[in-house]
């Protein structure tokens, strides 16, 4: 009898056939020319999900080719916000319609739960929405204040070919952070998903396809980093990078774009911590952390991996975690009951299991988890929910990214000394505060380096507010009215609108 809450097979039936997936390029959906293709195998249920077009340096310098040709035609970049928005909404509406089929396809490509996936789905088509409304309010700005001769103009262009490089751990939600935006600024896109999740962005790609995107306009190359990643982040007609994933590739893309000094606008990864004083609501936050360390299996680069908790309720704290991770559903991603599913490979679920055996070996304890689970029924790679206590700064479980459902808990006594565990990572990208006094919070928000601070809360989101991180945790930042500021340039025009001027030379 396990001690934790598994959900075993669900009988949910499961594709006969794997989806296929092609290139889509200048509008037309293609195999790759040397016919090579590559399957996905499903990491929660061991079937074979999809087969893919193996996208080549053929593919995609043709994909690159249309994207140049239809950004400098002009018809895409100089249209009117209105007929771009207009377009973006009805691929939201198309991505609302499909969304089932949408959501269970990444299920069995991800091994995540169906919930969150649909959740994920709808998270997306409001971001579409958002992107389509910005794309009716981009605009420069005028200066009449330069005198009576000149009228300044500073003009927003979109910069041009952008690349975009997405990952698998949310595959269908981190395209729709980046390619709408690209789109409404007035750029052309080439696209490539991560090769063990690459269906739902075909999906999105015969959506975009049926709801009017001209030819040419958005490209899709289904592949590997080497080549199609490679040239997509070298060739000279490519204006802009949009990668997310590892901190580790993010600055091999910003060496590769340094040659020909692409903008480059990166999400990388995190090692995000959550400080508990002792007067917060130790209930709500052991919630919240149940949530930010097991939420997509810990795959997640706003994971919640590290907590950093007063010592005088260190223990109390972790218990209550503890006896929430024993209730946290466990098991099959297509059942509706499920809250956590299967790591993404056997590759990640060795990696995420090293990380604790190091942990224990250097002296800390596993409080709850740490092993593979098997989930009855099921052929799955799934890691317990796993708390380890005892973790000092200088463990490699404290200060590097896990990716997996392993918290880790440190301890503090001085507000000051909390504030520097925090800071103490090569990241930045997320950071929250518990406590009832206001002051600490904000106190907390002004020190801690991160790209978004929570307060008495993890992990909620909204399309208008700014993410991105700070540090190693990447460039530049997606969502709000600045995820389409990324894909614009800025011109300066001067105009003299009064006759004549004064010579220079006396004539």
């Amino acid at each position: 009898m396990t001690e934790f809450t598994l959900i075993p097979a669900s009988g949910a039936a499961v594709p006969a056939e794997p989806f296929t997936g092609r290139h889509l390029i200048d509008g037309l959906w293609k195999d790759s020319a040397d016919g090579a293709t590559f399957d996905r195998v499903s990491p929660s249920h061991g079937v074979l999900v999809s087969r893919s077009a193996k996208g080549g340096e053929a593919e995609v310098l043709a994909a690159i080719a249309a994207a140049r040709r239809a950004f400098d035609a002009g018809d895409w970049s100089f249209s009117s916000g209105k007929s771009r928005s207009e377009i973006l909404n009805r691929v939201a509406d198309l991505i609302d319609r499909d969304r089932e089929r949408i959501a269970r396809i990444e299920v069995l490509e991800s091994g995540k739960p169906i919930a969150q996936a649909r959740g994920e789905i709808e998270g997306a088509a409001d971001i579409w929405r958002y992107a389509a409304a910005l794309a009716r309010m981009a605009h420069g700005d005028s200066h009449n204040n330069l005198g009576p001769d000149m009228l300044g103009l500073v003009l927003k262009e979109p910069i041009g070919v952008a690349a975009i490089i997405t990952p698998w751990n949310f595959p269908f939600l981190i395209v729709s952070q980046k390619l709408p935006f690209a789109l409404a600024a007035g750029c052309t896109a080439v696209v490539k998903p991560s090769e063990m999740t690459p269906s739902t962005t075909v999906i999105l790609f015969e959506l975009l396809e049926e709801a009017g995107l001209p030819a040419g306009v958005a490209n899709l190359v289904l592949g590997y980093g080497d080549p199609v990643g490679a040239v997509m982040t070298t060739h000279p007609d490519v204006d802009m990078v949009s990668f997310t994933g590892s901190t580790g590739v993010g600055k091999r893309i910003v060496a590769a774009a340094s040659g020909t000094l692409k903008k480059v606008s990166l999400e990388l990864g995190g090692k995000n911590p959550q400080v508990i004083f002792p007067d917060a609501d130790l209930d709500a936050a052991a919630d919240a952390i149940a949530f930010g360390i097991y939420f997509n299996a810990g795959e997640c680069c706003n994971s919640g991996s590290r907590i950093i908790v007063h010592e005088d309720v260190a223990e109390a704290l972790t218990d209550r975690i503890a006896v929430l991770s024993r209730k946290v559903p466990f098991g099959d991603p297509l059942s509706d009951a499920t809250q956590v599913g299967a790591i993404i490979s056997d590759e990640h679920l060795g990696k995420i299991d090293g990380y604790v055996r190091e942990a224990q070996a250097a002296g800390a304890k596993v409080v709850i988890g740490g092993g593979v689970l098997a989930v009855p029924g099921l052929d799955g790679r799934f890691y317990a929910p796993t708390v380890v206590a005892g973790v000092t700064p200088d463990m490699a479980i404290a200060r590097e990214e896990v990716f997996g459902p392993v918290l880790s808990v440190l301890t503090f006594k001085t507000e000051d000394e909390a504030i520097e565990l925090a800071n103490n990572a090569a990241y930045g990208l997320s950071a929250g505060v518990w406590s009832l006094d206001v002051h600490t919070c904000l106190n907390f928000a002004r020190k801690v380096r991160a790209g978004t601070v929570w307060t008495n809360t993890w992990m909620d989101g909204f399309a208008e507010l700014p993410f991105g991180g700070v540090k190693e945790s990447g460039l530049g930042r997606e969502l709000g009215r600045f995820g389409i500021e990324e894909y614009l340039e800025l011109k300066t025009v001067q105009m003299r609108v009064a006759r004549g001027r004064n010579n220079w030379v006396a004539g």
